[in-house]
Formats: C-alpha cells, sequence, structure tokens
C-alpha cells in the first residue's frame, strides 16, 4: 500500500510538472497560434538555469552560486525567457511551418550545445552538485516527494489561474484576435507583432518553471533531458487535451503521462524479450499515433476550446487553428 501510494505521488509529481510545461505551450499555440516546435529549449533552460544559479561549487562546469531556490527557479524561468526573447525576435516573423521548423532547429541546437560544452552544462555526464529545497527537514523519502508534489501541484493552480485570468482579460482578446486574422488585428491599431513576442516570452517562462521544477525533483539534468522528443510528447499532451483551453491542457498531460507509463509497464511485463529491447521506440510510435488519430478523429482535442459569443450574442466557434 504504501509503495502504490509512493508511486502515485511520483506519477502525479511528473505529470503536473509536464502540465506546467503544456499551460506555457497552450499560449503560444491554443490562444495567440505560435507554433513553437523547440519547447525541449525553453524546458531545458529552466532546468539548466535553476541548476546553476541554485547549485554547489564544482570543479568541472558552471554553477556554485547557491542561491535559495525561489530565485533559481524564478532565474530559471528567466533564461528560458530571455532564450525565447532571442528566437521570438529572429524567428516570430515566420509563419506555422517555417517557424516550426526554425524552432525545432533551436531545440536540437541546444541540446547539442549541453552534450558538449562541459564548461557550461557538465557535457554528456550531467549537472550535478544541487542541494534540492528543505532536504535536511524532509530527508529523501516519501515525506520530501509528497512536500515536493505539494509545491509542485501549488505551483501548478498559480499557473493556471494566471492564465485563466490572462486570456479572459483584454490582452486575451487581443491574442484569439491576432491568432484568427492578424491584418484585421493590425487594422484596428494593434501591433501584433510585439503581442506575439510577448506572449512566446511568457509562454517560454513557464516552461521554464517546469523544466526548473524537473530538473530540482531529480536534483540533476542531463542531455538526455532535454532531447527533442520531449517536445512531441508535450504536444501530444496539448492536441489529446485541447488547444485552447487550459483544462485541457491540464488533462491531456495527465492523460498521455499515463499512457506513456501505462505503456511502458506493459512492455516491460508482457512483451517478448525483444520486443522489450525497444520499448522506448515502440513508445515514441504510440505517442505519434495518438496524435495522428486525435488530428483525425477529433482535431478539436478532448476539451475543445469553449465558444465565444459574437457581438450579437450569438455563439461562434472558433476557427480551427493552423486552418
Amino acid at each position: 500500500m504504501i509503495g502504490l501510494l509512493s508511486y502515485a505521488v511520483f506519477f502525479s509529481t511528473v505529470a503536473s510538472i509536464l502540465a506546467i510545461a503544456v499551460l506555457g505551450l497552450n499560449l503560444q499555440w491554443g490562444f495567440t497560434g505560435l507554433f513553437n516546435g523547440g519547447v525541449v529549449a525553453f524546458f531545458g533552460a529552466g532546468a539548466y538555469g535553476t541548476l546553476i544559479l541554485g547549485g554547489t561549487p564544482q570543479a568541472d562546469h558552471l554553477g556554485g552560486f547557491g542561491l535559495i531556490y525561489p530565485l533559481a527557479l524564478a532565474g530559471g524561468a528567466v533564461a528560458a525567457g530571455l532564450l525565447a526573447w532571442v528566437v521570438g525576435v529572429l524567428t516570430l516573423r515566420l509563419r506555422q511551418d517555417y517557424l516550426a521548423i526554425a524552432t525545432f532547429g533551436i531545440a536540437v541546437t541546444f541540446e547539442n550545445v549541453m552534450r558538449n560544452a562541459e564548461a557550461l552544462s557538465g557535457g554528456a555526464k550531467g549537472f550535478r552538485g544541487f542541494e534540492r529545497p528543505l532536504r535536511g527537514l524532509f530527508g529523501d523519502g516519501f515525506a520530501y516527494n509528497l512536500f515536493f508534489f505539494c509545491l509542485v501541484l501549488l505551483l501548478l493552480v498559480a499557473v493556471y489561474l494566471f492564465l485563466e485570468r490572462l486570456v479572459r482579460s483584454p490582452f486575451g482578446r487581443l491574442l484569439r484576435a491576432i491568432r484568427e486574422d492578424e491584418d484585421a488585428a493590425r487594422s484596428l491599431g494593434k501591433a501584433p507583432a510585439r503581442v506575439r513576442l510577448v506572449s512566446f516570452i511568457t509562454g517560454s517562462a513557464i516552461i521554464g518553471i517546469a523544466g526548473g521544477l524537473y530538473a530540482t525533483f531529480y536534483a540533476f539534468v542531463s542531455p538526455q533531458d532535454v532531447l527533442p522528443t520531449l517536445t512531441f510528447q508535450i504536444w501530444a499532451m496539448l492536441i489529446v487535451g485541447g488547444a485552447g483551453n487550459n483544462r485541457g491542457a491540464v488533462f491531456g498531460a495527465f492523460l498521455i503521462w499515463g499512457a506513456w507509463t501505462a505503456s511502458g509497464w506493459a512492455l516491460s511485463r508482457f512483451a517478448p524479450v525483444e520486443a522489450q529491447l525497444y520499448t522506448g521506440s515502440i513508445q515514441y510510435i504510440l505517442i505519434g499515433s495518438i496524435i495522428v488519430a486525435m488530428l483525425l478523429w477529433r482535431p478539436q482535442g478532448l476539451l475543445p476550446e469553449r465558444l465565444v459569443l459574437s457581438q450579437s450574442g450569438q455563439p461562434v466557434k472558433p476557427r480551427q487553428q493552423g486552418a
């Protein structure tokens, strides 16, 4: 029983961290129409930034600033936001497919830099020397994992409420207007390029918070944690849950993480030994199949974006993303 409860806490912690990242992506794609194919780069910037700022001195890589944890986590989010600012200035003039390709290239570049820049990130060996916050008070067992889950859940609720308030504000309506018809928004005196950049930076900073929490939970990060496949996992969570709906983003994160872990368990338990060698590849095929199936069967997701009211008061269904 204790083992089952411990695993439930572990599962919920990781799913909640990923849900924060999906919420950040939802701001970019679901509400603004920005196809960010480099999610993992901003996730990794938050992870490495948090550990660098909050870690202890190490001989073989940057770090040792020893900032208190809230400042270290905030610094990781700022690092992701600064990366997003640089990337956004360079790429946000592109549209749809071209933006996706450019940002995916950023993700590949980030992973290669972290793998080879040993003085910055520890290289392929990963980043070590991070003391988990309040470890001395709770220890390393179930009590600490439960405390950290509560912390992650608190941040997930805070991010959710912040985004709900944001998208219901005039700025949120402006995001939807730019998503639906950028030329019309520009004709009304708005500045779509500036608004798109603000949305991109804000969403990336939120993704950076998720990366910082992920690295804190494991007290370690390496290039294996920032492979581009993580981008597709997060996208699958948003597509299945429902872009443009924050509840759908959270629901999709838990659902796809559950499918991922359940498939790994089932393959290791019931698949032939020869097939178990390819468990990771089979899981990636599963994620890809889920994305394709959802796009064909229910492209709006399980919890689609809610209807908005026209000026006449009649419900109007938002245009499909990318249409």
